[in-house]
């Protein structure tokens, strides 16, 4: 449903779809030419070290289109109308084994959770709420495929406001809107964050 502006006039609708093959141009739209951020194309998550700084840019677009292809969907994609605006990866945990070898990410207990480790959202379109609107979708999706706990490791500046590079996964301002609570906190900027899913009906 369309909201209206302040003007009266009708915003666009906001949408949030699954990263699926047909969608491909839109994510790489999105993303432009620097895959998002300095050649990440989202996979810093998803690679060891190595493997990230000898793929970065080509390589690493190519690795993420072998995960479109294949299923599921690594994450969603937000639009405006027809317009790609945001991207939010999420997934299992298992999907993202970079967070077992930090320190900060370690898993806080044995429950099987989902996970946030990216919010992007064009530069035209940020601090308009859209991240937070990601989220809540990304909470929706979630539980759709059966999950029960999402887990987001956001960070929180001392600053009001950080270059747009470090914000990747998501202010903590963003996730507590969106319903989400403090789990733990390993880093004074880096706390983990949960939201409980209730089963659909």
């Amino acid at each position: 449903m369309k909201r209206k502006t302040a003007a009266g006039r009708r915003a666009p609708e906001f949408r949030a779809l699954p990263l699926t093959p047909e969608r491909w141009r839109d994510f790489t739209k999105l993303f432009g030419k620097r895959g998002a951020c300095g050649g990440c194309w989202c996979m810093w998550h998803r690679l060891t070290r190595a493997e990230f700084e000898k793929r970065k840019g080509e390589g690493n677009r190519r690795a993420m289109k072998r995960l479109v292809d294949a299923g599921p969907p690594p994450g969603l994609l937000g639009y405006l109308a027809e317009e790609p605006v945001a991207w939010c990866a999420v997934g299992e945990r298992e999907s993202f084994p970079s967070l077992d070898r930090s320190r900060l990410f370690q898993p806080v207990d044995d429950q099987r959770v989902w996970s946030i480790v990216c919010l992007f959202v064009a530069k035209g379109h940020r601090q308009k709420g859209i991240s937070t609107r990601m989220i809540r979708e990304a909470a929706k999706y979630a539980r759709s495929r059966g999950a029960r706990i999402l887990e987001a490791y956001a960070v929180e500046p001392k600053k009001r406001q950080i270059p747009a590079v470090f914000a990747y996964p998501g202010l903590a301002s963003a996730y507590r809107r969106a319903g989400f609570r403090e789990v733990a906190r390993r880093s004074a900027t880096r706390p983990i964050l949960r939201k409980r899913l209730r089963p659909p009906r």
